[in-house]
């Protein structure tokens, strides 16, 4: 839920930020059941076992090489086609912000 400061709350007294653009501003602050408020808040549904290889995978990547990876890596990590992520997420973006991930610039939010 949304407080007044525009932050999700994914466990009482963890609180955590959000940019005015949506984007989580402290990676670490991400949980699973924040990911499950995001993608409700984003209209995504339930989230799926799909959903998640997406996300846990796009976050691995995060943290390894520091960005956002190609969407023909996590194709091909996840064994998940283009077209099926589409349907899971509607776009990069939506991707990005229920794996709580900070914004990634706007060159990135470009291809979004």
């Amino acid at each position: 839920m949304r407080t007044a400061q525009g932050s999700l709350t994914p466990t009482p007294g963890i609180p955590a930020a959000f940019d005015e653009d949506g984007f989580l501003m402290d990676a670490s602050a991400w949980t699973e059941s924040l990911a499950v408020q995001v993608a409700e808040l984003d209209g995504l549904g339930p989230l799926t076992d799909s959903h998640w290889k997406v996300i846990h995978h796009v976050r691995e990547r995060f943290f390894r090489v520091g960005g956002l990876p190609a969407m023909r890596l996590v194709c091909r990590a996840t064994g998940l086609a283009k077209e099926d992520i589409k349907d899971l997420f509607g776009g990069c973006r939506a991707i990005w912000r229920v794996a709580g991930l900070p914004d990634p610039g706007e060159e990135a939010k470009a291809y979004f």
